[in-house]
């Protein structure tokens, strides 16, 4: 039997656990040498091997590989205990922390399935995460208690405080300290649910997009080439809820390295750290490679042990990258992809100074296709919607088939390819180069935004008849989202009233800058919004 058909019968075997129907298989592009080993049993294997040196830093915590595994065991059969066990999903929301790890990792030894929610979402957007999902357990750190206080109650589902004490929860800590150390060895298949990672929605039911334990192991492919297996230090500074943090984690936490975390990202805090620990890896978003570049002493901090430096979640601009080359340490690597999985590029920004204007070429294993609104390949240089299939694809959105369909587009021999939304075209050296964006999403400090959510909210505004939502350039953010408006004729309110209003209703990464009141929005002759004509005026001022 091929490969192929093992995954396919495999994945197919465990579907009723996913969320997913048989009606949908997503078969990735298996690579030369597919994955065999699940990141669980290697992290179980590495703390056998070397149990006293250092696997987690955050702050003035830290703990050894041989202690990490131990909590993961009490993690694992804490849940064990409690009848929470293969395919259930549970929750977590907190700042990182040695907790959240061992808590990540715990989770994936019972053969349960991670899902990290969104710190920054609203109450509403969580209560419909937890719903959708039917987690069976939560934890919750003290400082996001006040976001799910008003609903989680109410969801039935076994509820855990980290570090705080309450008396609808059980205290972290104590029921940890109940649980038995050793290793439960629940068997694991490449084809279990390893996370559910949510987008952010304020109105309609956010999408969680499923990944499988071959999608993360044939990541690990990385590991080596990157040196994440050379006792990297990897400092990660953005949450671990999000994608990008968790494909630099995992691969320094496969290779049995050292992970240091931060809570909240600060750029000085930052340099300090990696001067201090002599870091070697990390993982960052444009709008943090800005503010560190930016710090007014920079030159002056010892960063001679930094190898490489990734980006991801958003474009670069050019005169960071070229800032970043010239006085930042270490190689620097720009990954284009989505959460999704599908194709990746990747651009060594060291390697071709000239292509600093790309996202560079797509990676070994991944095909990337560029087609027109009627689905047909554009020729070359042509810009169409960039479509891609490899490795690493998520298992399709969380019991909504319908919505894993609208985002395939089928190639010419019928594989499975994610449309991405995104515009581009390859130059004649075969780099990507992006352009508009399809969906209509904002990415500020390299978290996404749906503007539909935030348009669905001001027209909730009684004085509101008309609303769009663009992503405007913001020196601290990269880009922000700003409101405009058309209001009923006898509307008293101002442009600051109906901020206030959206606002208050909105999770704080989904907050507009701003609200202009218009006569009228631009339409096309078929109703919709001109929204490239209303971004037009910001975006050329800045570029004058």
């Amino acid at each position: 039997m091929r490969l192929a058909d093992v995954y396919r019968l495999a994945q197919q075997r465990r579907r009723p656990k996913s969320g997913l129907n048989d009606m949908i298989a997503i078969t990735p592009v298996l690579p030369e040498i597919p994955p065999t080993q699940t990141i669980v049993a290697r992290v179980r294997e590495n703390a056998a091997t070397h149990p006293d040196r250092l696997a987690l830093v955050c702050g003035d915590a830290s703990v050894s590989w041989g202690a990490f595994d131990k909590r993961i065991n009490r993690v694992a059969n804490l849940l064990l205990e409690r009848g929470v066990g293969k395919g259930d999903n549970v929750a977590v929301i907190s700042a990182n922390s040695v907790a959240y790890a061992e808590l990540f990792m715990g989770i994936l030894r019972a053969g349960a399935c991670v899902t990290p929610l969104s710190s920054m979402a609203s109450p509403d957007a969580l209560k419909k995460m937890l719903t959708d999902c039917g987690a069976k357990a939560i934890f919750v750190a003290a400082q996001y208690h006040d976001l799910v206080a008003g609903f989680v109650c109410d969801l039935g589902l076994q509820r855990f405080a980290i570090d705080f004490e309450h008396a609808d929860f059980d205290s972290y800590e104590t029921a940890l300290a109940g649980a038995a150390d050793h290793d439960p060895m629940i068997p694991i298949e490449m084809s279990d649910a390893f996370n559910l990672i949510y987008s952010s929605g304020t109105t309609g039911t956010p999408k969680g997009i499923l990944h499988n334990h071959w999608m993360r192991a044939a990541q690990m492919e990385r590991v080596s080439p990157n040196g994440y297996d050379d006792n990297a230090r990897t400092l990660i500074s953005t949450p671990l809820y999000s994608n990008t943090t968790i494909v630099a984690f995992l691969p320094t936490l496969f290779g049995g390295s050292t992970v240091y975390l931060m809570p909240k990202f600060d750029a000085r805090t930052y340099l300090q750290i990696a001067q201090r620990e002599k870091i070697t890896h990390t993982m960052l978003v444009p709008v943090q490679y800005k503010r560190i570049m930016d710090v007014p002493d920079f030159d002056s901090f010892d960063l001679s042990s930094m190898r490489i430096k990734f980006s991801t979640s958003a474009p670069l601009r050019v005169d960071v990258k070229q800032d970043v080359l010239a006085r930042f340490p270490g190689r620097l690597l720009e990954y284009y992809g989505l959460t999704e999985g599908g194709g990746v590029t990747v651009l060594a920004a060291d390697e071709y100074p000239d292509k600093l204007h790309t996202v560079g070429k797509p990676t070994p294993g991944n095909d990337i296709r560029l087609i027109d609104t009627e689905g047909r390949e554009v020729p070359q240089g042509e810009v169409g919607e960039i479509c891609g299939r490899g490795p690493t694809m998520m298992s399709g959105y969380f019991g909504r088939d319908d919505l894993t369909a609208e985002y395939i587009w089928r190639g010419p021999e019928g594989q499975v390819y994610f449309r991405s939304g995104d515009m581009g075209y390859f130059d004649q050296d075969g780099f990507l180069v992006l352009s508009d964006r399809k969906k209509d999403m904002i990415i500020s400090g390299g978290l996404n935004i749906y503007a539909n959510d935030l348009e669905l909210v001001l027209l909730h505004d009684e004085d509101v008849t008309d609303a769009a939502v663009i992503g405007i350039p913001s020196e601290a953010w990269g880009e922000t989202p700003l409101g405009l408006v058309v209001c009923r004729p006898d509307a008293t309110r101002n442009a600051a009233d109906i901020l206030q209003t959206a606002n208050a209703r909105l999770g704080k990464s989904q907050r507009l800058s701003d609200v202009e009141i218009r006569d009228r929005l631009p339409r096309s002759t078929i109703g919709k919004i001109l929204k490239k004509d209303l971004r037009a005026p910001y975006w050329d001022k800045r570029s004058a």
